[in-house]
């Protein structure tokens, strides 16, 4: 399918993309590591979101500045910042997540030479009773700072169209997770992976109209609507943060395990919840932020992180999850025994998998996802 190569190409090769991007004049490129960087606010300036996801060759120069038990992403951004390869970014956003990010944004304000740096320190807890009204104030004023940076004034007309955008793209990749959870042969894991991948980089207009077509012409050919049926292999869930991560799903595969449903950042969590299109779009956002399912980088309630993955599995008949964590990942590492404390009291078993982006030998890691797909 043409149209699927397309989202291919451009998640195996986004750096050719966004220098197509500026060569074309789309606007500024504004890069982001986390998906608590509101989108709609960048593209209501007239510039382009760019996910950043690591790299995938050496590590060198960001050694000079991060120790070695910071995680691949960190550094990995990191040196594609020091070695030029990010040169087509006009800025770059930085939520407040884990401490490695935080520092990240001290080091890359010094070094990384970008003309535009902003941190979006939101709210952690977001079920304090101030924490709606305080994350409302932390965008506002990040949109005032962003329209002055690019000379670009940021109205509500402009926010408003910019949601129903972003929102097309979420709906549109919320309906193919929905359609692999019920025929899992309808895309591979692997291929949707790579089109929600793309979805983060490329220019919002044209990836909510190709992801459009894209989910027509997948569901259009789609027979079975109503309940969950069987693929080839045992229904499995995946968990976690990790971003860029290397081929695992052609393991899965092999190994006799479906991805029906994730709980990644670069995966459904991305894609969970619309804004709300009426009233004032900046309290709409913030609105999506405070209530949709959190990471280890916010906190809601006690539980909420542990039902919802029970939820997950239950409701996409899965027979087990996998925790994919990059290594040096704490937020993630600490999460985890409290989630398998929740999927052991369901009685749904689970397994780790720790891993940076170039995986261990692969007959090692095939094996371990082997024993656990033949244990469920």
């Amino acid at each position: 399918m043409q149209l699927l190569e397309k989202f291919i190409q451009i998640a195996d090769a986004p750096y050719a993309y966004a220098k197509k991007l500026t060569g074309d004049s789309r606007g500024p490129l504004i890069g982001y590591f986390c998906s608590y960087a509101p989108e709609e606010i960048i593209c209501a300036a007239g510039a382009v979101p760019f996910r950043l996801f690591g790299t995938r060759g050496d590590i060198s120069l960001a050694d000079a500045h991060l120790q070695s038990y910071c995680c691949s992403l960190v550094r990995g951004g990191l040196e594609d910042a020091l070695n030029g390869s990010l040169s087509f970014l006009d800025g770059t956003v930085f939520p407040h997540t884990c401490d490695s990010i935080q520092r990240l944004s001290d080091i890359w304000r010094l070094n990384a030479g970008f003309s535009f740096h902003a941190d979006i320190v939101l709210p952690v807890k977001l079920d304090a009773p101030s924490a709606r009204a305080y994350m409302e104030a932390v965008l506002r004023d990040f949109r005032d700072e962003l329209a002055t940076a690019l000379n670009s004034p940021i109205t509500d007309e402009d926010l408003a169209g910019a949601v129903a955008v972003v929102n097309q793209i979420r709906k549109h990749l919320g309906d193919l997770y929905a359609a692999r959870s019920r025929k899992p042969g309808l895309i591979s894991a692997g291929d949707l992976y790579k089109v929600t991948k793309a979805a983060m980089v490329m220019d919002r207009k044209e990836a909510a109209a190709a992801l459009g077509f894209l989910a027509g012409e997948l569901l259009s050919n789609e027979s079975v609507k109503q309940k969950p049926t069987a693929g080839n292999g045992k229904r499995v869930i995946l968990s976690g943060g990790i971003c860029n991560h290397p081929d695992i799903y052609s393991l899965m595969e092999a190994a006799g395990a479906d991805v029906v449903w994730d709980d990644l950042c670069t995966g459904t969590r991305y894609a969970e919840g619309l804004v709300r299109e009426t009233g004032d779009p900046i309290a709409a956002i913030a609105e999506r932020y405070a209530e949709r399912m959190v990471c280890p980088a916010k906190h809601s309630d006690n539980t909420a992180r542990g039902r919802n993955l029970v939820e997950l599995v239950r409701a996409h008949s899965a027979a087990g999850v996998i925790f994919l964590f990059l290594k040096f990942c704490d937020p993630h590492a600490f999460d985890y025994p409290y989630l398998k404390h929740f999927l052991d009291e369901a009685g749904i078993p689970s397994m780790v998998l720790e891993m940076e982006e170039r995986l261990p030998p692969e007959g090692q890691m095939k094996t371990r996802i082997e024993s656990f797909v033949e244990m469920i």
